[in-house]
């Protein structure tokens, strides 16, 4: 054991800003083919595929795979110039992001960006499901892309 694991291990910190986080909403996955990918993690891994849809104005298709306690949402591009395609070409497929629920979006940003984050999304742009996303520049959270999304909520205060 390092010098000094033990004290540091026994840190808790709060956070310096009030956001409230409700856990880890997803991981995105940015695959060639959608069907294909879809048939592996449906078909030959055994998860339910709970649905999908086409987001044009990001230009991405995406499906969602239940993992029990969390999803893994499977991304494809739906034409050469969309927010992923460049990943996709530079890096291949692969783990993309991890998503984070958060209770109040556009509260969450203000909070970031007063503190200094680097921040890729100010404004929140329309997600899946028609929740809100935002996404968190990697090199302020070493080197991983981090998506926060408020869950849409339907009118009688349930989420959609």
């Amino acid at each position: 054991m390092a010098a000094g694991f033990a004290q540091s291990a026994a840190l808790c910190y709060t956070g310096a800003m009030s956001i409230t986080y409700k856990g880890i909403d997803h991981l995105g996955v940015v695959v060639s083919d959608l069907e294909a990918a879809t048939d592996t993690y449906g078909e030959l891994l055994g998860m339910p595929i709970t649905g999908g849809e086409e987001i044009p104005e990001r230009g991405i298709e995406v499906r969602f795979v239940d993992t029990g306690n969390s999803r893994i949402e499977l991304l494809a591009p739906m034409r050469g110039d969309s927010e992923i395609s460049r990943f996709l070409g530079k890096r291949g497929e692969g783990l993309h992001h991890i998503c984070l629920e958060v209770e109040d979006l556009e509260a969450t940003l203000k909070q970031m960006k007063t503190n200094g984050v680097r921040l890729i999304d100010e404004i929140p742009r329309q997600g899946s499901g028609g929740s809100r996303v935002a996404f968190v520049h990697p090199k302020a959270t070493h080197g991983v892309l981090l998506e926060l999304v408020e869950i849409a909520k339907l009118s009688h205060g349930e989420d959609a």
